[in-house]
């Protein structure tokens, strides 16, 4: 409908200019059209005449005038009225509603796409938890931001790349290694104490006893040789002294093949499990990129190479520094270590020059909350490297906070005392989590109610969507039962005898769902549209509740039936982009 009053103001402009009313300056002027905030006065309104009023040197109001004059004639259009200092107010007709409801059949599973992002490569890369554990309730709520938000992005025409960057080098890994070894230890027999800064959980000893099961006691070693002269352990001495010990231990011990077996155990099957996980979530991902491949594939010296040629690289107490600071960032930072070793700074900066040279014109990264400050010192790096800074888009999302009852639930990794994300999905279901994640703002802090999400009453907002879909189904299956034939062409032919408040409201609703999915994908705001099924699934049981559908008169029986059916296809429609099914019957 805006884009079809556009057209019409559009057409308007072009005859004022060429009468020379305007200026030849204002052809080709943006046009702003939106949904009036009270239908009493409209349905849409556009500010045009006084966006023209300067150039034009005219007053808004007859310039107002004059553009309601140009207008061209339409059906769609019952009268056009001025108001206040200029704006011009349009108020649709019935056939424009109706025109509504064809277009959903017309379209199908399509209405709401449209192919306004189609020059847009967007490289998205979202989740990316440490494989270091089991994804946490904290990981579910990236996953449903990142891959609703890459749903909604295909849905107006870009091509979306979905990544999962694997965190699989440095200390967090080696951790993750010699955790699994000294559970290793344990169950050969040693009796030890395991260091406070290791990971726990039963799944490390899962991967301890898949080890054993493999290797036999080829790993085996006396505990007395790992822990022999190591520094104390908290909460008398230094954990972090201690637990970098015991990864040294670990590679000395052990060699460094046998080291990598032990870690390639652990980061396989934590892999596995991660995206085992995510697809049960119907979070799937086009590519799974290795940290590793950063210094292997030589992805590291190439960016560092470009930063040289930019001549803001300087070398300090034997060490490379980036004058990030030149380029917005806080300070300048470290690139190369006085051992010789790029620092995690160049592998970030070097992942995002490599998504840039994979061809994708805008990278948006969605990141936990505590990640604000990687935003300058990447896009940073980014024109250090030649790249444009504003190609980088940072979404962060905030922490989901799980109650049980009054209960607040602990998550640590370390500890192994989380709520698994498959814990959760196997408790309220996949459809519930979903839509439970992206019905608020990522920036702001989600309290995830368990007991509501389990609740099948009006007041779980998915149940009340997917309910809404179920009673559509409920009725056409009631039609049947009493014999009623259907006919969507005969419904569509008395959409007119439609003249009830409850069914000019949900035809208005309908047409705003291809605004939802445009807003909701250039904002990255899923909750948009979690709001608007919510609205959506509310005119459907008001109608419901005033209204019989299955009346003996068969033209208006008819069109109801084919106006709660496409209102059953746009609920179908919202809800995929979520990632939630649209069940028939509940």
């Amino acid at each position: 409908m805006k884009e079809e009053i556009s057209q019409l103001l559009e057409q308007a402009l072009k005859g004022l200019v060429e009468e020379g009313v305007l200026p030849e300056e204002t052809r080709g002027t943006a046009i702003q059209v939106e949904r009036a905030r009270d239908r009493k006065h409209g349905d849409f309104a556009a500010n045009l005449a006084m966006m023209l009023a300067k150039p034009a040197r005219r007053n808004p109001r007859e310039l107002a005038a004059a553009i309601v004059e140009a207008l061209p004639a339409s059906d769609l259009v019952r009268k056009v009225e001025i108001a206040g200092p200029g704006f011009i107010n349009f108020f649709l007709s019935p056939q424009a509603w109706h025109a509504v409801v064809e277009e959903v059949f017309e379209r199908g599973t399509r209405f709401g796409h449209s192919d306004i992002g189609r020059d847009e490569k967007i490289h998205l890369e979202f989740v990316s938890a440490n494989p270091t554990g089991p994804l946490h309730v904290g990981h579910g709520r990236g996953a449903a931001y990142g891959s609703t938000v890459g749903n909604l992005l295909e849905a107006i025409g870009h091509p979306v790349h979905r990544e999962y960057y694997v965190n699989d080098a440095g200390r967090q890994m080696d951790i993750l290694a010699t955790s699994v070894w000294l559970r290793y230890l344990e169950l050969g027999g040693a009796e030890l104490r395991f260091p406070s800064n290791g990971y726990r959980g039963d799944y490390i000893i899962d991967i301890a006893r898949q080890l054993r099961e493999e290797h036999g006691e080829a790993f085996q070693q006396p505990v007395e040789s790992v822990f022999h002269g190591l520094p104390e352990d908290a909460p008398d001495g230094d954990k972090e002294a201690h637990i970098d010990g015991l990864i040294g231990r670990a590679r000395h011990l052990l060699g460094e093949e046998a080291f990598q077996t032990v870690f390639l155990t652990a980061l396989e099957d934590i892999l596995a499990d991660i995206r085992e996980d995510l697809s049960a979530f119907g979070t799937e991902f086009d590519e799974w990129f290795s940290e590793r491949s950063l210094t292997s594939g030589g992805m590291v010296d190439h960016a560092l190479e470009e930063l040289e040629k930019s001549g803001d690289v300087y070398e300090q107490d034997g060490a490379k520094w980036f004058a990030a600071e030149k380029y917005g960032d806080e300070k300048d930072r470290v690139v190369v270590r006085d051992n010789g070793q790029a620092t995690y700074f160049a592998s970030d900066i070097a992942y995002h020059l490599n998504k840039r040279e994979r061809g994708h014109d805008r990278l948006i990264d969605i990141l936990g909350a505590d990640h604000h400050g990687y935003i300058a010192r990447l896009k940073a790096g980014l024109e250090g490297m030649g790249q444009p800074g504003d190609s980088l888009e940072v979404r962060l999302v905030q922490f989901a906070h799980l109650y049980r009852g009054k209960e607040k639930l602990q998550m640590s990794t370390r500890s192994g005392s989380f709520v698994t994300l498959r814990e959760l999905r196997e408790e309220v279901g996949r459809d519930a989590a979903r839509f439970f994640y992206v019905m608020r703002s990522n920036e702001q802090h989600l309290d995830f109610d368990l007991e509501l999400a389990k609740s099948q009453s009006s007041d779980n907002p998915v149940y009340y969507v997917q309910y809404a879909h179920a009673r559509i189904c409920s009725v056409f299956q009631q039609a049947e039962d009493k014999g009623f034939q259907y006919s969507r062409d005969t419904g569509l032919a008395n959409l007119d005898q439609l003249d009830e408040d409850h069914e000019d409201q949900l035809m208005v609703t309908l047409s705003r769902f291809p605004e939802v999915v445009e807003a909701a994908a250039r904002n990255r705001a899923p909750h948009q549209l979690t709001q608007y099924l919510r609205d959506l699934a509310n005119d459907l049981h008001t109608y419901y509740n005033a209204h019989t559908f299955l009346v003996l008169e068969e033209e208006i029986r008819n069109a109801r039936l084919c106006l709660v059916e496409a209102t059953r296809q746009v609920l179908a429609n919202g809800l995929a982009l979520i990632g939630v099914s649209a069940p028939e019957s509940m």
